[in-house]
């Protein structure tokens, strides 16, 4: 598909002049050739062809733009032709002849005439639009009156989107000289966040000559847009707005947007917490452990108690860890979670498996944590081994003002799925793989000359030795380990090639790699220079990502100054802390990484780091060496700060090393020779490879990298500036660097998209926060500038030269930017279709979320260039700097690729140095520079000074003095303008407070060029109206006059605070451009007078208030200064000189009344160390005001006798521009003296302005009876509904019981369940339930709903990413697949609502469980009663400042209504009208009343550890007035998670005594007791508010049982009151439970059962149902508090911000002259119920045959069974051995038993024991109930050996198989698919159960098998029936029947004789007795042969 354009010739021109034709579709342009010397006609004759992604859609634009060439100045506009191409698409070829229009829209008599061809494809994608192009009304005129109004061309008289705005097309479109193929330059804005209202710089200005009316900037009338598009037949809903508001909108090309946030954020500490509860372990591998988990963060290690013998011990222990480091050193710790076995004092144990992350990856998490996840064991030492076991963690990492949620803790009843729940962060996989990361270090070079050891220094003093004096080596640190490269001594330029290999599991858990160049030294080696690596930007998880791979590429380094020093005092910015401030080093380096085959044997399977000898890299590998030029001019330096002194001031400019004064000029290593040989030679070698043209001009070129000392002139107080008037120092460098700009382009060219993107999302907020009309409409603008974009970038990015020194990583990075962008530009597409005003929202979020992914595609990991440093020097030292990176300002010839800042003028306000510029010496300016710098390469350096304002005269140097390209060293201005500025300041409001007493005396000075001037001073106030005019005469700016017109230098306004003595402290700053009008322009509408607009105010980085300004700037023309508008308006006698803000610009005002409420003051604090007696408040707003009663005695009434007073002041009609209310609390004091107490400034009336209701649109309609719906619900329905226990949500009974339901219930009681289906559970006795049962019922509703909400927000999602799939073909083909699920999803969801039914689960009447403070659900109850914080004393100036909770000094309570004069009557008229209290009718009085407070404490969670071992023992206090409760004696052993279960009775009276505070202290033995954390309650806003807080609405009505009436007035009482009160008619009970109140009508039951069963009539239910939805009552409705339990974080002083756990409680309040209410309910904890468990083992089978025996050899086992309920092992119980089992049978008989406590709701066995011999008392733990069952073999001298084993969950294990010969492996490890029993509702269980264990490889096995008896009694049971433990006495057991073959053989000697002799050693008896006979046979012979021969010889 292509569109083909032929221009043929343009006809009817004037004069004789060189023409050129510029051709744009779609954002590209095509530039015609130059034809020179034509007169009226131009024969162009040249096709232009655009290759089209994506048919042409009926309303895209071609624009043609005739310039008159120049080659010396800027091309000048002829005139624009526009066509539709709707003709075009229709038709197909289309041949046209048409006027131009010039610049203003009106027709000149210059004609064209083309010919457009469009050669479509068949099966066309939908349109898709480049809003870049507006359509005018010439177009229009050409009668294509169907034109689609899709970018909206009614904005014709504000064509804002377009670049080229319409009354400057001439100039700036001019300045695109065609030799640098300058397309249309895209908006430049770069601004951080929130920035958009402080920088509205780039106000769009209307043409000269369009005097439409326009009094909103550039906001179109919405009707008039809606009325056209109706006229057009659109639906407006799909109206898009290109830059409408251009608020931040830069329209200028020549300069670019400063940054408006000063302070550098990194590297500042911060408090972070990291908490971390080890909950168990499971499947460890290894027999009979003694398992302990290490936990480590950092360098932390701390330690989990030892379970003994059980490889899935249950820990429970909280571990919080407190840091206070800057982010990127918190998030770079690694957490490392280790099981260790058998660890004791002596032995430091061995390791089972280790899991690691880092703390970024948890803080990333949504609400920055992991809960109840498995984290997967492994083991580093040994690869090829599989997984090592389970462990189930929580971990949390909370940085100062994070809040975390925690998800609620219940009994954990759902079954563990551990699959489901690992510890790995979305989108990693389960199964990790082992991989190796092989970083490849060759080579570093530009190494400072340093040294820091004297005796060096020395040395090369004595010896004269010229060594290099650094030993450089290279240090990796990746997850927690470190490699580090050999040393290479005393080289600059070391040369390494090693690597370093790193195996950690892929994907790592740890998103960075450090990589540091150090310098080896013997005393200790510092850091050079550090470099990050973020895995997640060279590595892609998607379908079609990469690995990780990285190179070989340079990294750059930054740090501290090269400044060689002893001391470096920015040592840490080498450490990679901060912001570097200065060039390093340059390290090249590679990274790959491969998976491991672990299944591969020669595989070395440690995990240690290695290092060996890389090869080396070639060369040119990194790219082509280029030679490249740095040029800047320095327009103007001012607002240098006076602390400098005034010695002679000079810039520095460095590119890496080159420019820099200390280490001289580097020349490229061409040819690698030492430095300091001729420079010459080496210059004359590089010139063979730059380009032969240039070399002559260049040969002598030197770089001049700093400009000329001089002395700065005195601006102000405060600052200096330099006198650069009409000559501006230029400063040019020549560098080398490998060519990689292919890089920076294609991140350029994403950053631009970004900043278009951001830019217009600013417009959309602002239009929002203003309340401008459809800002839906800007929106769609926004998302369709985006989808060309994205598009747009894709066929630029396509076109990237191949060339050989591209990376894999540039590669692969290049295809998903392309993936992601091709995939952002459809999403965006999609997404505009689906903006619609209510979506609005939403949607808007989506789009951020485009914005953050750009950002992060835009940077780039392999650095190029290195980074621009500006220094400014006085006296050669360095003072302050300013970092440009080098790709803002790199050139291209394709414009979209160019540096956002390259030849354009940027201001740039330079920071000190490091940890200096933290604080408030960061805040003040050091230097405010413009400057111009175009880095590029040098062979196209011909432009490098198109950019700059023109009209001067380059000055160069002697040598360079007539070559044309040679830079100049200095700019001469000859042309000059000059101006007045007028800055109009009207107000300031919610600035700085910067003195003690809690305000400031402002005074704001305004800067301009260098001029200042200020505004008077306004004593104690933060928000001044100064309402002044200040005028600056004969500004005068350098340039041609038309340039300023569109691109004023900035304005910056600075806010002091003025002190008597020393010096005005700094309060912030913003930044503002003028308006400007030539001298031949008219000041009239709509650009004159200029609108007030607010600037932000930004101190450091945060804000700290709003300007509300209006600056215009007027040029002086020939005529003088009467030329000028006059400066007119009142001139106020009293102010002296002050000039006020004239009339046309200062705000239209109009009568308002201010009404206040003066209820009274909580909490004053002393003031100067006096205490507060007799304080006023005193009310000021716009200069009027009104004072409160004076309170005669703060301590005995701290309220006001008056009420209700009023004032009438001058407000303005636009409520945005209203300005602040100040209520300031003064105390009088003897002597008419007065003290300021505290102030508060209310910046917005805008809640407390009064609208009189309309009376055509009521809402209520109150005529017929409307019934109200009392039924619950269908249960899917449930999904929509919020987590609001209404009457409608299916956890909650009806209102009206049905008949049926009573029926049934009475049957379930007489006839048990019926049927031989077993009732699961029986319908629980109202004896046996509690307030606990009720409690645990909620929090399963709760857990239940808010699984719903979950599931119900994924579908949602999901369906999203459905719709935004459709809206691209691409994946069209997945659709079918992922709307399978959703189907499935969908009916399992309706399926799930039907469980309960089926349990037919018992009914619990529930309360409301709010997992977060009452205040925020009710809007802290400030539906009548406002309270409003007094702030007294300074802000800090640090982030760790004095937080506001500090500077409180007390509260006002009151309220504020503001309204229009005169009321309509209508409300005066009203019956009951007091005019006393204005509009605050029917307040009550605020006389002191008596309350009964009672205050019911639940329990804590996640307590702060307070003591050394890990844990806390906590208990309550509470705080009311004098009431001071400590319920010290009952505190809770060693517990982070207590169950408090307490309630309070304090007496108290409002007003005096209303703050609660409830505390949880921990218990010491010794020593004071420790706050852990309080919360504080106001109790009066909850007793006087309407949502009635003073004791909840149950949702039932009963008079006995567990859910008793609490209150003491019933429902009916209550709701007569409400109707009272709220002048609302009823309530009329009717028959039939009918209850009628205003005209809704309510039904419910009428009948109540009291204890004794009998029935009576009662009104109490209806009454209760009008309550529990009184929300619904017109008019008076709002929601009552429902009975509740509220979970609010507590808080420690010490440690702001950070939550240190939760209490849940709740409190009710009773008047005291009202009938007392009845007794507290009991929420005492459940004490746990005794049981005891008995468990029978009467035989094992198969168990393995551990022994040989003996004698015989024969396989056999000596079996004994040992058990144990878990958490209870030194009572384990064994039974006798079976000696010598032959087959693995075993017989027993034997009886365990085991006594427990036990809690049923929690299903945790309760143990109490202490922890160690030092323990002071017991500890209580709750564990799971779980009995384990091993089998041993016994041995007599060795230890016994360990078989199997089996654990048992008591409320959940498998049925007992019948047989040995059933009971099989399945019933371990099939769990789910198996029916489960609870001993606690069979009571009694038998069957056989298999023992297991892991064999070599780890896989599970059979070991044996048991048969069990398992039997559950009750403690009274067991009582009644005693059983003997064994086979004793009482109920014994009968002994087993073990046979013969299982003989002892010292029991039965003769057997086992006979067995042995018979069987087996027959023949080995023979043969020993044959031997022994023979050898007694020879010891007889040579007994007796001597005695023999004797005789034989003697013959005897």
């Amino acid at each position: 598909m292509a569109l083909l354009l032929q221009l043929r010739t343009v006809t009817g021109l004037r004069g004789r002049a060189d023409r050129i034709a510029k051709a744009v579709f779609r954002g590209l342009s095509f530039y015609t050739r130059v034809l020179e010397n034509c007169e009226d006609e131009a024969r162009f004759d040249e096709t232009f062809r655009w290759p089209v992604a994506s048919s042409i859609d009926g309303n895209e634009i071609l624009e043609i733009q005739v310039f008159n060439y120049s080659k010396v100045f800027t091309n000048r506009l002829i005139g624009t032709f526009q066509m539709v191409l709707q003709k075009v698409v229709e038709e197909g070829q289309v041949e046209v002849t048409d006027t131009l229009i010039d610049d203003n829209n009106s027709a000149i008599q210059t004609s064209i005439s083309i010919e457009i061809r469009y050669q479509a494809l068949d099966g066309t994608v939908g349109a898709w639009n480049d809003k870049e192009f507006l359509e005018t009304p010439s177009v229009h005129s050409e009668g294509d009156g169907r034109y689609p109004l899709e970018t909206d061309s009614l904005l014709s008289s504000h064509r804002q989107g377009l670049d080229i705005s319409p009354g400057k097309s001439n100039q700036q479109s001019a300045e695109k000289s065609f030799r640098s193929k300058g397309k249309e330059k895209t908006k430049e804005h770069k601004a951080g966040k929130g920035v958009f209202s402080a920088m509205k710089l780039g106000k769009t200005r209307p043409s000269k000559d369009d005097h439409r009316k326009q009094d909103e900037p550039a906001v179109l009338e919405a009707e008039d847009l809606d009325r056209k598009a109706l006229l057009q037949g659109l639906e407006p809903d799909t109206i898009s707005l290109a830059s409408v508001t251009a608020v931040t909108t830069n329209v200028s090309n020549k300069r670019s947007k400063p940054d408006i946030k000063m302070e550098p954020s990194a590297g500042r500490p911060m408090d972070y917490q990291v908490s971390i509860t080890i909950i168990e372990a499971r499947q460890l591998v290894g027999l009979n452990m003694d398992p302990v988990v290490c936990v480590e963060v950092g360098e932390e290690k701390k330690y989990t108690s030892m379970k003994e013998s059980t490889n899935c011990p249950y820990y429970n222990e909280y571990f919080v860890f407190d840091f206070h480091v800057p982010p990127d050193v918190m998030f770079d710790k690694i957490i490392k979670l280790s099981v260790i076995h058998s660890k004791n004092l002596l032995r430091s144990g061995t390791l089972v498996g280790s899991f690691k992350m880092d703390v970024g990856t948890v803080y990333t998490q949504p609400e920055h944590q992991f809960y109840h996840k498995w984290a997967i064991l492994s083991d580093p030492e040994d690869l090829t081994a599989g997984l090592k076991g389970y462990l189930k963690c929580d971990i949390a990492v909370v940085g100062k003002g994070d809040n975390i949620k925690t998800p609620h803790k219940a009994n954990e009843t759902e079954e563990d799925d551990i699959e489901g729940n690992l510890l790995l962060p979305d989108g990693v996989p389960p199964e990790r793989q082992w991989a190796r990361f092989y970083i490849k270090i060759y080579r570093a070079e530009g190494l400072p000359r340093m040294n820091t050891s004297i005796m060096a220094n020395v040395k090369k003093a004595l010896i004269g030795e010229n060594k290099d004096l650094v030993d450089p080596y290279v240090q990796v640190v990746f997850a927690g380990q470190k490699g580090k490269t050999s040393i290479q001594k005393s080289s600059y330029e070391p040369l390494w090639n090693e690597q370093i290999i790193f195996t950690e599991m892929f994907p790592p858990l740890c998103k960075r790699i450090k990589i540091q160049i150090r310098d080896s030294d013997k005393v200790n080696d510092v850091a050079i220079g550090t470099h990050f690596i973020d895995l997640r930007k060279i590595s892609n998880e998607g379908d079609k990502g990469f690995l990780p791979t990285f190179g070989p590429a340079w990294v750059n380094m930054y740090g501290s100054t090269r400044n060689y020093t002893l001391m470096d005092e920015h040592q840490e910015l080498n450490e990679g802390l901060g912001e570097g401030v200065s060039f390093r080093a340059r390290l090249l380096m590679s990274l790959a990484v491969e998976i491991l085959d672990t299944t591969n044997p020669e595989i070395n399977s440690s995990t240690e780091v290695q290092v060996e000898q890389a090869t080396s890299v070639a060369d040119n590998c990194t790219g082509k060496m280029e030679e490249f030029f740095l040029f800047g001019a320095f327009l103007e330096a001012t607002m240098i700060d006076r602390k400098i002194g005034d010695k002679p001031i000079n810039f520095e400019v460095t590119i890496g090393n080159y420019g820099n004064q200390i280490d001289g000029m580097s020349k490229p290593i061409l040819r690698r020779k030492k430095e300091g040989g001729d420079g010459n030679e080496e210059e004359s070698e590089l010139l063979q490879n730059s380009s032969e043209d240039e070399g002559d001009e260049d040969g002598e070129m030197v770089s001049v990298s700093s400009s000329q000392p001089m002395k700065p002139l005195v601006t102000d107080r405060n600052y200096f500036h330099l006198p650069y008037f009409e000559k501006k120092p230029c400063i040019y460098i020549k560098s080398w660097w490998q060519d990689q700009r292919r890089r920076l382009y294609n991140a350029n060219i994403m950053d631009k998209i970004a900043d278009k993107l951001e830019e217009g999302l600013n417009d959309v907020q602002e239009m929002i926060k203003t309340e401008k009309p459809h800002p839906e409409r800007r929106l769609r603008g926004v998302l369709e500038e985006l989808s060309s974009g994205c598009l747009h970038f894709v066929t630029l990015a396509d076109k990237d030269q191949h060339h050989s020194s591209r990376t894999r990583l540039d590669r692969e990075r290049l295809k998903s930017c392309m993936r992601e962008l091709e995939n952002m530009g459809q999403q965006a597409t999609t997404l505009r279709s689906q903006v619609k005003k209510n979506t609005m929202k939403d949607k808007l979020k989506l789009v951020q979320n485009f914005l953050q992914k750009l950002r992060f595609l835009a940077d780039e990991p392999q650095h190029t260039i290195p980074d621009v440093f500006i220094w400014m020097m006085s006296n050669n030292k360095r003072i302050a700097y300013a970092r440009v990176p080098s790709k803002d300002i790199l050139y291209s010839i394709v414009d979209e690729e160019m540096g956002k800042d390259c030849a354009k003028v940027k201001t740039i306000f330079l920071k000190l140095p490091g940890k200096r510029g933290f604080g408030p010496a960061g805040w003040t300016v050091q230097a405010k520079m413009e400057i111009y710098l175009w880095l590029g390469l040098n062979k196209q350096r011909k432009d490098f000074l198109s950019g700059l304002p023109c009209g001067f005269e380059e000055k160069k140097t002697a040598r360079g003095q007539n070559l044309p390209s040679f830079p100049p060293i200095s700019l001469l201005y000859t042309k000059k303008q000059v101006f007045q500025l007028r800055a109009h300041m009207y107000q300031a409001r919610s600035l700085f407070a910067a003195d003690s007493s809690g305000l400031s005396d402002p005074f704001a000075r305004v800067f301009f060029i260098s001029q200042s001037q200020c505004t008077e001073v306004l004593n104690e106030t933060l928000c001044p109206t100064w309402d002044q005019l200040l005028v600056f005469d004969n500004v005068e700016l350098y340039g041609e006059a038309h340039e300023m017109r569109d691109d004023p230098p900035i304005i910056v306004i600075e806010i002091y605070d003025q002190d008597t003595v020393g010096k005005a402290d700094f309060m912030g700053r913003t930044f503002a451009k003028p308006v400007v009008k030539m001298s031949d322009e008219q000041y009239c509408p709509p650009r004159f007078p200029p609108q007030l607009e607010y600037y932000q105010i930004y101190r450091g980085n945060s804000t700290a208030g709003d300007l509300l300004a209006a600056f215009e700037l007027l040029q002086i023309g020939p005529g003088g200064k009467s030329d000028l508008p006059p400066i007119d308006g009142p001139t106020d006698m009293d102010r002296g000189p002050i000039l006020p803000v004239p009339l046309g610009i200062r705000p239209v005002l109009s009568k308002y009344r201010v009404e206040v409420l003066f209820w009274g003051l909580r909490d004053l604090k002393r003031v100067n160390l006096a205490q507060v007696d007799r304080p006023r408040v005193d009310i000021e707003c716009a200069g009027k005001g009104v004072q409160s009663a004076l309170i005669q005695n703060y301590k005995k009434n701290p309220n006001f006798s008056t009420l209700v007073k009023w004032f009438e002041v001058d407000l303005p009609e636009n409520e945005l521009l209203h300005p602040p209310l100040n209520i300031r609390v003064v105390d009088c004091r003897a002597f008419g003296r007065y003290t300021l107490v505290g102030s508060h400034a209310v910046s917005s009336l805008r809640k407390f302005i009064y609208r009189p209701p309309d009376k055509k649109a009521q809402h209520w309609n109150m005529t017929g009876e409307i019934v109200v719906n009392m039924e619950p619900e269908v249960p899917i329905k449930k999904m929509e509904t919020m987590v609001k226990l209404e009457a409608n949500s299916d956890a909650v009974v009806k209102v009206d019981v049905s008949e049926e339901e009573k029926e049934r219930k009475k049957k379930k009681k007489k006839g048990g369940g019926g049927g031989g289906e077993e009732v699961e559970e029986e319908e629980p006795d109202d004896s046996m339930l509690d307030w606990w049962s009720k409690y645990f019922a909620s929090i399963e509703t709760m857990k239940e709903q808010l699984r719903q909400q979950e599931a119900a927000a994924a579908e949602a999602e999901e369906k999203e990413e459905m719709e935004m799939a459709e809206g691209s073909k691409a994946q069209a083909k997945n659709k079918e697949k992922s709307k399978a699920p959703k189907d499935d999803k969908k009916k399992k969801q309706q399926s799930a609502p039907e469980l309960p039914e089926k349990k037919n689960k018992p009914r619990i009447d529930e309360l409301k469980v709010f997992n977060k403070e009452l205040e925020t659900e009710f809007d802290n109850f400030e539906d009548w009663l406002h309270t409003f914080n007094l702030l007294r004393g300074k802000i800090g100036d640090n982030d760790d400042n004095a937080t506001e909770e500090e500077r409180i000094v007390g509260r006002f309570k009151g309220s504020i209504c503001v309204y229009k004069m005169p009321l309509p009557d209508d409300i005066t008229k009203e019956a009951g009208y007091d005019p006393n209290f204005g509009m605050f009718q029917g307040i009550p009085s605020n006389d002191p009343i008596n309350v009964l407070v009672r205050v019911y404490v639940v329990r804590a969670t996640d307590l702060h550890p307070a003591d050394i071992n890990g844990k806390a023992d906590p208990y309550i206090a509470i705080k009311l007035g004098k009431t001071d409760i400590k319920d010290k004696e009952n505190y809770i052993s060693k517990q982070l998670n207590p169950v408090f279960g307490k309630s309070f009775d304090i007496e108290a009276t409002f007003p005096m005594e209303s703050m609660l505070t409830v505390a949880v202290y921990d218990w010491d033995l010794v020593g004071t007791d420790d706050l852990i954390g309080e919360t504080k309650i106001d109790l009066e806003n909850r007793y006087y508010s309407k949502h009635r807080a003073t004791c909840g609405v149950s949702q039932t009505y009963s008079i006995h049982g567990y859910n008793t009436w609490r209150d003491p007035m019933k429902p009916s009482q209550i709701l007569s009151k409400l109707c009272k009160d709220g002048k609302v008619d009823g309530p009329h009970y009717g028959p039939g439970g009918r209850v009628k109140v205003a005209n809704r009508v309510f039904t419910g039951p009428t009948e109540i059962e009291d204890e004794n069963g009998q029935k009576k009539q009662t009104d109490e239910h209806l009454a209760l149902a009008v309550l529990r939805h009184w929300e619904d009552i017109p008019w008076a409705g709002c929601k009552l508090v429902p009975e509740h339990v509220e979970t609010r974080p507590l808080l420690n002083p010490d440690k702001p911000g950070i939550e240190q756990g939760r209490l849940e409680m709740w409190v009710d309040m009773f008047p005291m002259d009202m009938p007392a209410p009845g007794p507290a309910i009991d929420i005492s904890p459940r004490k746990p119920k005794k049981y005891e468990l008995r468990v029978i083992v009467w035989n094992t089978d198969e168990v393995i045959l551990e022994d040989d025996d003996y004698f015989t050899g024969e396989k056999s086992s000596d079996i004994f069974v040992r058990g144990w309920l878990k958490g209870q092992q030194e009572d384990k119980q064994d039974t006798d051995v079976h000696y010598h089992s032959l087959t693995g049978e075993g017989n027993f008989n034997w009886r365990y038993i085991f006594p427990f406590d036990y809690l049923m709701a929690e299903e945790k066995i309760v143990i109490s024991k202490k922890e160690s011999m030092f323990s002071w008392d017991e500890t209580e733990y709750k564990i799971p109930a779980r009995l384990t069952l091993q089998v041993w073999d016994a041995d007599h001298f060795s230890a016994d050996d360990f078989l199997g084993a089996i654990e048992l969950d008591l409320n959940r294990f498998p049925r007992g198989a019948k047989t040995s010969k059933q009971c099989s492996l399945e019933m371990v490890t099939n769990e789910a698919e198996l029916p489960m029993i609870s001993i606690f509702k069979q009571k009694r269980v038998k069957g056989w159960w298999p023992f297991v264990a892991r064999d070599e490889n780890d896989e599970l096995e059979v070991t044996g098998k048991v048969e069990a008896e398992l039997h559950l009694l009750t403690a009274e049971e067991a009582e009644k029936s005693p059983a003997g433990l064994a086979r004793n006495e009482p109920d014994p057991l009968e002994k087993p029947n073990r046979p013969d073959t299982s003989f002892i053989w010292f029991l039965n000697p003769l057997k086992s004789i006979k067995y042995l002799i018979c069987t087996r050693y027959k023949w080995l008896i023979i043969k020993i007795v044959l031997a022994l006979l023979l050898l007694v046979m020879v010891a007889l012979f040579l007994y007796s042969m001597p005695g023999y021969m004797v005789k034989k010889l003697l013959g005897a």
